[in-house]
C-alpha cells in the first residue's frame, strides 16, 4: 500500500514538473512574440526563463530521488523486520513444543538444529546491518596489513559451502597464472573477508535451485588482483547493473520474492572495495543469463 502510494506521489510530482515547464515555455513564447522589439528585455527574460526552468527541473529531480530513497528505505525496514521476526517466531515455537511435550531424542536433536540455524540467520542479519553502518564510515577500517588473498578467498568459499549446505563441486575455484607464492593484498582482513563472502553469498542466493558458481582469481597483472565470481542464476537487466550496488537496492525480479535479503550485501562490497583503492562492477547478459561480479584490488607487497 505504501509503495503504491509513493509511486502515485512520484507520478504526481513528475506530471506537475512537466506541466509547470510547459506552462513556463508557453508564457515565455507568448512574451517573446509580444515584446520581440525590446531587445534588452528579451535578453534578460530568456536568462531568467532558463534559470526558472533549471530550478524547476532540479526541484522535481530532488523530490523524485527522495521519494525513491524513502521507498527503498521502507523496503529495507520490511526486509529486516521479516528477517528478524521469522526466526524468532520459529525459535519460540520449537521451545514451546519442547517445553510442553515429551519428545524422542532424535526429534529433539532435529529441533535443536533448526533453532541453531534460526539463530545463525538472526546473527547474520544483525551483522549485515552493523557492517553496512561500518562500511559507510570512511574513518573505519583504516588499519591495513598484507593479506594472503588466495587463502582468504578459499576460506570464504568453504564458509559459503558450509552455511548453504552445498557440495564441494557447487563452488569451483580457478586461478590464472598460478604459482607457489601468495597473492598479497594490502588491507583489513576482516573487511576483505566480509566483501568476498557477500559476493559469494549473493551468487549462491540468486542461482536458483541449481548452484553452480565459478570463482576465478587472476593475479597476472603486476599492480592488481582480480576476483571474478560467476553464477548461472536469474541474471540482471542491463539498466539495473549499476544500481545493485546502492544501499537498500534490490533488483525488481519476480523470483526475488523467494530470496531472503536486506539489499545491503553489494553496497557493503562496493564500500569496502573502494576503501581499499579498488573497484567492483557487475556484468550480465540479461534475465536468466547469470551474473558475474568482478572485484579489482591493488596488490600489496608479498
Amino acid at each position: 500500500m505504501h509503495i503504491t502510494s509513493r509511486r502515485g506521489t512520484i507520478v504526481f510530482f513528475v506530471s506537475l514538473g512537466i506541466g509547470l515547464v510547459a506552462l513556463a515555455i508557453a508564457l515565455n513564447v507568448g512574451w517573446i512574440i509580444l515584446n520581440w522589439r525590446e531587445g534588452v528585455l528579451l535578453f534578460f527574460g530568456i536568462i531568467f526563463f532558463a534559470l526558472i526552468i533549471a530550478g524547476m527541473i532540479v526541484n522535481t529531480s530532488f523530490l523524485v530521488r527522495e521519494l525513491r530513497r524513502s521507498e527503498q528505505h521502507d523496503s529495507f525496514i520490511n526486509a529486516v523486520t521479516h528477517e528478524l521476526k521469522t526466526p524468532v517466531a520459529s525459535i519460540r515455537l520449537h521451545l514451546e513444543t519442547l517445553q510442553r511435550r515429551s519428545l524422542p531424542e532424535p526429534q529433539k536433536q532435529a529441533f535443536y538444529q533448526v533453532m541453531l540455524s534460526d539463530t545463525d540467520r538472526l546473527t547474520q542479519t544483525v551483522e549485515q546491518v552493523l557492517r553496512a553502518g561500518r562500511a559507510g564510515d570512511k574513518k573505519a577500517g583504516r588499519e591495513k596489513l598484507a593479506v594472503d588473498f588466495r587463502q582468504l578467498v578459499q576460506e570464504c568459499m568453504e564458509t559459503a559451502r558450509t552455511r548453504h549446505h552445498l557440495a564441494a563441486e557447487a563452488i569451483h575455484y580457478e586461478e590464472a597464472a598460478k604459482n607457489g607464492a601468495g597473492i598479497s593484498v594490502l588491507g583489513n582482513s576482516e573487511d576483505l573477508r566480509t566483501a568476498v563472502f557477500n559476493v559469494l553469498d549473493n551468487a549462491i542466493k540468486y542461482s536458483g535451485e541449481h548452484v553452480d558458481v565459478r570463482v576465478l582469481l587472476d593475479a597476472s597483472d603486476e599492480t592488481r588482483v582480480v576476483l571474478r565470481v560467476e553464477d548461472h542464476g536469474i541474471g540482471i537487466p542491463a539498466d539495473e547493473l549499476k544500481r545493485i550496488f546502492k544501499r537498500f537496492y534490490r533488483v525488481n525480479h519476480r523470483l526475488l520474492t523467494q530470496v531472503k535479503g536486506t539489499g545491503l550485501g553489494l553496497f557493503i562490497v562496493k564500500s569496502i572495495t573502494q576503501k581499499h583503492g579498488g573497484r567492483v562492477f557487475a556484468e550480465s547478459a540479461g534475465e536468466g543469463q547469470g551474473v558475474t561480479i568482478t572485484m579489482e584490488l591493488p596488490k600489496g607487497s608479498a
